[in-house]
C-alpha cells in the first residue's frame, strides 16, 4: 500500500464527519450524531460522496450517512463537505450494519451505481441481493423505502427479478429515468458519472421498493 493511501488513512480516522466501525452509534444516530429527529437515510457505496451530499443540500430536514468501505474515496468524501450538519460518513462494510444501527433505526436506504458484480459466482456481493435484503429488513423502519439508480441492465434485471420473488411492497419501476416527460424531484440529482453515461447515451434505470 502507497504512503499516501496510509496517510490519507490516519487523516480519516481523526475527520470529525466520519465513523470508523461506529457500533457505539448504534440506536443512537439521531440522537449523539444529528442532535435531531429527522428521518435517517443512508447510501450504500457511497464513494467520494456527492450523492449523499447532493441529497442533504436538497432535503435538509433528513440526516443522511453515506457509507464505503474504502478510506479514501471517504477522505475525499469529507474533504469535499462544505460544513453541513445532516451529512456524514461512515467507514464500514454494508454487510454488517446489524452492528452499526438499531432494529428499524433507518429511514431510507439508497443505492446508487453500485458495483454490478457481473460474474455469476458474485452475485451475492451485489447490494440488492437477498442477502443483503435480509440486513435491510431488519435496520430499515417497516414501510421505508429503498431505492436503486444505476446504469447497468443486467443489475436493474436481476434486482427486479429478486424483488418481485421476495413479494416486496409498492415496487416502482424507471427504466430510463431522463426519458421521461417529467423527472421526479428526487431523480433529478446527477453524479459525475451519471451526466458521463448520459452522454454516452446510455439509459438511466431507477426503481424503489418498500421494505
Amino acid at each position: 500500500m502507497g504512503r499516501h493511501k496510509l496517510k490519507k488513512f490516519a487523516e480519516v480516522e481523526e475527520m470529525k464527519n466520519v465513523f470508523s466501525k461506529p457500533e457505539h452509534l448504534k440506536g443512537k444516530w439521531r440522537e449523539e450524531v444529528f442532535k435531531n429527529e429527522g428521518d435517517v437515510v443512508v447510501e450504500m457505496g457511497c464513494a467520494h460522496g456527492d450523492y449523499a451530499r447532493a441529497l442533504g443540500e436538497k432535503f435538509s430536514d433528513k440526516n443522511f450517512i453515506g457509507i464505503d468501505r474504502k478510506g479514501d474515496r471517504l477522505w475525499s468524501a469529507s474533504k469535499k463537505s462544505s460544513g453541513e450538519d445532516n451529512v456524514v460518513f461512515c467507514w464500514c462494510e454494508g454487510e454488517h450494519l446489524e452492528e452499526y444501527f438499531a432494529d428499524g433505526e433507518i429511514n431510507e436506504v439508497w443505492i446508487t451505481f453500485p458495483d454490478p458484480h457481473s460474474k455469476p459466482c458474485k452475485a451475492n456481493r451485489r447490494l440488492i441481493s437477498p442477502r443483503f435484503l435480509k440486513v435491510y429488513k431488519k435496520v430499515v423502519k417497516k414501510d421505508g423505502v429503498v431505492h436503486l439508480k444505476t446504469d447497468n441492465k443486467e443489475l436493474f434485471d436481476y434486482a427486479v427479478e429478486v424483488l418481485e420473488e421476495s413479494n416486496v411492497d409498492q415496487l416502482e419501476i424507471i427504466r430510463d429515468v431522463h426519458g421521461q416527460d417529467e423527472i421526479p424531484e428526487l431523480l433529478q440529482i446527477k453524479t459525475y458519472y451519471e451526466k458521463k453515461f448520459i452522454a454516452e447515451g446510455k439509459p438511466i434505470f431507477y426503481l424503489k421498493f418498500s421494505i
